[in-house]
């Protein structure tokens, strides 16, 4: 049977894609699986202006919609995403998609303390 996970780490195809740089940063992540409302607790270990890596063992597959919720000491932040790519019992790379402006705030502010 076919998989829609993939089993190495992103194709250098997928990190010639990325156009923003990424921060380490760890904090935690709720998932919300749009289509069956099935949520996933874990938590990330880099983000960017565009998205996130999400440490889990269970990833969902590539091309699943999700809300996502990233907490921290400093607050939340909340966009709607779609995974880019999982590896299989380590975790999934998030696109964020649609993210209201007063979000965009937030994530920029802690992008600026990362950097």
């Amino acid at each position: 049977m076919a998989s829609s996970y993939s089993s190495s780490a992103p194709s250098s195809a997928v990190k010639e894609r990325r156009t923003v740089p990424r921060y380490p940063l760890i904090a935690t992540v709720e998932i919300l699986e749009s289509s069956s409302a099935m949520r996933l607790t874990g938590r990330i270990s880099e983000i960017s202006r565009k998205g996130c890596y999400v440490d889990v063992l269970n990833p969902l597959p590539v091309g699943t919609e999700i809300q996502v919720r990233i907490s921290r000491d400093s607050g939340s932040f909340a966009t709607s995403a779609r995974v880019i790519y999982a590896d299989q019992g380590m975790g999934m790379g998030v696109l964020f998609v649609n993210t209201a402006a007063d979000h965009v705030q937030i994530l920029d502010a802690w992008i600026s303390e990362l950097s």
